[in-house]
């Protein structure tokens, strides 16, 4: 079976780094299939980058190479980083932004990737996802061992996904962690740490406004344009409205906090 690389990172779509870096890589190992997780990452966002990894690594075929360049330290002393996990690699910056994933999957072993060892050529300082991160995940498919492009590393950057604080048996301070294309807003509460299955949940925006909406498992079991809450599909409490934007219509962004209650 082919060996898979994936890319996720900030760079969009309209100038050449992604070519770059996809060029690297198929000039190594030609025979390896490059999946794009998206590109699409705000500039620097390190966290939600950090996200989008955790949620979606696990579904790759095992042995999957992981790349993430969401680099806002490129250049300076931060190190370039390799994990292995109990069934991936993850390559990227030591940000954090490959910690909840790793984490989740069971770091077995955290590297120092050697420049020395996977440049082909002048390494550039703004540009660490084409001179070391895309060759050293090409190497890594081509059937090198982990130990012959770095070294062991004893510390490193850590990063969590935001988890709750819990006020009362039903009420938390909470976090907007994520908002989708839709409009959909993930807060830092998971199913999990609900007491009950709730029939409603009110929630306190940041601007002091109180709205009252219903729980229910699906967006269609409420009218069009109608508020909801529900479980997602990773588990997270969502605030959604049926065929309309949440975060539109409440001006809601990511790290905001919101107070829950669950009624």
């Amino acid at each position: 079976m082919r060996k898979v690389i994936t890319l996720l990172t900030d760079f969009g779509q309209q100038d050449y780094f992604v070519a770059s870096m996809k060029g690297v890589i198929l000039s190594i190992i030609p025979d390896v299939h490059i999946v794009d997780i998206t590109h699409e990452v705000p500039p620097q966002d390190v966290k939600r980058a950090a996200l989008v990894l955790w949620a979606c690594y696990k579904y790759f075929p095992k042995g999957t190479i992981h790349v993430v360049v969401v680099d806002p330290g490129v250049g300076t002393e931060r190190k370039p980083l390799l994990i292995v996990t109990k069934n991936y690699y993850f390559i990227g910056p030591d940000n954090g932004v490959l910690v909840p994933a790793a984490e989740d999957d069971g770091i077995v072993k955290v590297l120092e990737i050697d420049v020395s060892k996977v440049a082909r050529g002048r390494v550039s300082r703004t540009f660490h996802g084409r001179d070391i991160f895309a060759p050293a995940a090409a190497l890594l498919a081509l059937g090198l061992a982990p130990e012959d492009i770095g070294k062991p590393c004893d510390s490193y950057v850590k990063l969590s996904i935001e988890r709750p604080r819990k006020l009362n048996e039903n009420t938390f301070e909470a976090q907007v962690v994520y908002i989708d294309r839709f409009g959909n807003v993930y807060t830092s509460i998971r199913e999990t740490d609900l007491p009950t299955r709730p029939s409603r949940i009110t929630v306190k925006l940041p601007d002091g406004r109180e709205i009252t909406v219903p729980f229910v498992r699906a967006y269609g079991d409420v009218p069009p344009g109608s508020e909801l809450s529900l479980i997602n599909s990773e588990g997270f409490l969502e605030l959604s409205i049926n065929y309309d934007s949440f975060c539109r219509k409440y001006g809601l962004k990511p790290l905001d906090k919101l107070i829950i209650r669950i009624e």
